[in-house]
């Protein structure tokens, strides 16, 4: 089966935990070798990736620097994209053998430059704060910040993407049996100008609406969206918490208000919009299921289906206070 799976910035870094790169290819050499499994067992992957705690990070270290040498969002995505996608060849690479056809491409996508998302801030990016430190760092920053699950972290635009650039090459790259990773951290966001030219933008694209696009565009038959908690939950965080098991786009989207914008929001929308657009099933849970998220016995699958409610078990999350980013 041909499978875009997408790891969630925070799957790829248990939340919390302290960013370095050691600390990275850890992390990263555990998901590496989940993902070998699923190849070894006959599926074709394609694999995108978050890079909020990432991007965020190098944006700290880029303005530690000279006032006049801060570098902008547009080219910390690339940085972002071309560390983790070096980080997930590398332990592929390894889990898979030295023969196996990976290739970690940069990928440009284009947005909108009257996207509402720019003036209204949403995808939070590099480490959490508490409440006071959030508000200290954005008056001293210019930030804008907002509440993530039980902390506080900077929020940066995130408009929606609208055309991936390097589609052409993906394709071939799949078509030739490669094991791509792209569009990593929703890719780097791009401007096209009236005259055709094209200029970075400074914003950070949500890397599972990106992920659900390309996922259409190169014809998956899956698409899993990995994260730190084992599915979508109703009443998240209460003692009744219920996870989705089973449900359709239209009654997912029914429960769109009980889905944090920052967090579950934009990978229960991109979910919706893949399975509409394709009628292909869509996955969203944890890193340790994608045998069984595959196999539809674990995580919330979304699929087109006459049901009107989701389908629930009552349980709580076991491990992580919120969603990945």
């Amino acid at each position: 089966m041909r499978i875009l799976v997408a790891l969630g910035g925070n799957a790829l870094l248990p939340r919390g935990q302290r960013l370095s790169a050691s600390a990275q290819q850890v992390a990263v050499r555990v998901a590496a070798r989940v993902l070998a499994a699923a190849a070894a067992g006959g599926h074709h992957l394609i694999i995108t990736h978050g890079n909020g705690p990432q991007v965020g990070l190098l944006a700290l270290q880029s303005a530690a620097g000279p006032s006049d040498g801060a570098l902008p969002l547009d080219v910390l995505d690339a940085e972002s994209e071309g560390w983790i996608g070096y980080a997930i060849e590398l332990e592929l690479r390894n889990a898979m053998g030295a023969g196996s056809a990976l290739a970690t491409l940069l990928t440009q996508i284009r947005v909108d430059r009257a996207d509402a998302a720019f003036g209204v801030p949403t995808k939070p990016v590099g480490p959490v704060y508490d409440e006071a430190t959030a508000r200290r760092l954005a008056t001293a920053n210019g930030w804008s910040v907002a509440p993530d699950g039980a902390h506080w972290r900077r929020v940066v635009a995130s408009p929606r993407p609208i055309e991936i650039l390097e589609l052409a090459s993906i394709r071939l790259l799949v078509k030739a049996g490669v094991t791509v990773i792209c569009a990593g951290g929703g890719g780097i966001p791009v401007f096209v100008d009236a005259d055709g030219r094209f200029t970075g933008a400074e914003a950070v694209i949500d890397k599972d609406a990106s992920s659900a696009l390309l996922a259409e565009q190169i014809g998956v038959e899956l698409f899993v969206m990995l994260t730190d908690v084992e599915g979508v939950f109703l009443d998240y965080g209460k003692p009744n918490a219920q996870m989705i098991r089973d449900t359709s786009p239209d009654a997912l989207e029914a429960e769109a208000a009980s889905f944090h914008a920052g967090s579950i929001g934009p990978k229960v929308a991109a979910a919706c919009a893949f399975s509409r657009a394709t009628g292909c099933r869509a996955t969203i849970g944890a890193l340790a299921d994608l045998h069984d998220l595959i196999g539809a016995t674990a995580g919330t699958s979304i699929a087109m289906r006459t049901a009107t409610t989701p389908s629930v078990v009552e349980t709580p999350p076991k491990t992580a206070k919120d969603f990945a980013a």
